[in-house]
């Protein structure tokens, strides 16, 4: 039996929810967005997205103060940051029948096993988005570059809902695969992650670009990404050293990037400490591999966190 979906509700309308969801409305999949700061904004004038993939607006929105205004549907895609994850016990209920799907594009490890206490392990997708995307302002996103996921089950069932998921996005003109090994997906964006996330903060909020500006901080960048292979090889997931220098190849491409957690540290946000450093660096040393350059660029951040919130 094949897998498909009609109905979707966007829960976290930040950067990610609001062009992958605003992708798959335009193309006219029904997309119901959860907003909150956002809502009054997007129902006046609706979302625009500015992207090099091709400008687009959606003059209308499907926006809910709620998700009991939502309602139930066939999927749910989770596109807020993990810090927010605390919410999901009280958010995810209304939006379920027996059926529905949950799929989360978070950042990180562990957030599959956080929907899969509420939902069940039999209705989570994870996704990986390859993306430089930042929030301009409510109801307006940058796309910069890139745009791939990687879509993949963590539990297959047979159903093939990654491939159905990567079929309709990229109907949506939003590059996506399936990919058989969910974890292993996780771990290669945690190679890029960990590092330029992490120093964007510790450095006190800078750009990928004045990172790679320093030669001692680009061979930081390219220790840090070997421990993190180093790590999930010893998991048994086949991680390549070349990934080091097409992240570094492609970073300084990106030029002067905002990455995510660095926006966050600015902004006066919570950090996700747990999911990109922490949950990595307790699985790399139970696995039996030392990570002391991980291990001391979480304290750095922790210590960045600390001075903001005493300041």
């Amino acid at each position: 039996m094949s897998w498909e979906f009609h109905t979707v509700a966007l829960v976290g309308a930040g950067a990610v929810g609001l062009y992958y969801g605003g992708r798959l409305a335009q193309a006219g999949e029904d997309v119901r967005f959860l907003l909150r700061a956002d809502f009054e904004v997007i129902a006046r004038d609706g979302l625009r997205v500015s992207s090099v993939h091709g400008d687009f607006s959606l003059p209308r929105v499907a926006g809910y103060r709620s998700a009991a205004d939502i309602g139930p549907v066939d999927l749910v895609i989770v596109a807020w940051k993990a810090t927010a994850n605390a919410h999901l016990v009280s958010v995810l209920p209304p939006l379920l029948h027996a059926n529905t799907q949950v799929l989360t594009l978070q950042n990180g490890l562990g957030n599959c096993e956080a929907l899969a206490a509420i939902v069940g392990p039999q209705r989570v997708i994870g996704g990986l988005c390859f993306v430089c995307i930042n929030r301009l302002a409510p109801g307006h996103v940058m796309h910069s570059a890139g745009g791939r996921v990687s879509l993949g089950e963590w539990q297959t069932d047979g159903r093939g809902r990654a491939a159905e998921l990567a079929r309709r996005f990229k109907a949506a003109g939003i590059s996506a695969e399936a990919v058989g090994n969910l974890e292993q997906s996780q771990w290669e964006k945690l190679v890029w992650n960990v590092p330029f996330n992490g120093l964007a903060v510790a450095e006190g909020g800078v750009t990928t670009d004045v990172l790679l500006a320093s030669p001692q901080m680009e061979a930081e960048i390219c220790l840090l990404m070997a421990e993190v292979i180093a790590a999930a090889r010893a998991q048994g997931l086949a991680l390549g050293d070349e990934l080091i220098e097409s992240n570094i190849n492609r970073t300084r491409s990106m030029g002067a990037y905002r990455p995510s957690s660095m926006i966050d540290f600015l902004g006066g946000q919570d950090v996700e400490l747990g999911p990109i450093w922490e949950e990595p660096l307790r699985r790399g040393q139970q696995a039996g591999v030392p990570m002391p350059r991980l291990e001391h660029l979480l304290g750095r951040i922790r210590a960045r966190m600390a001075a903001r919130s005493s300041g």
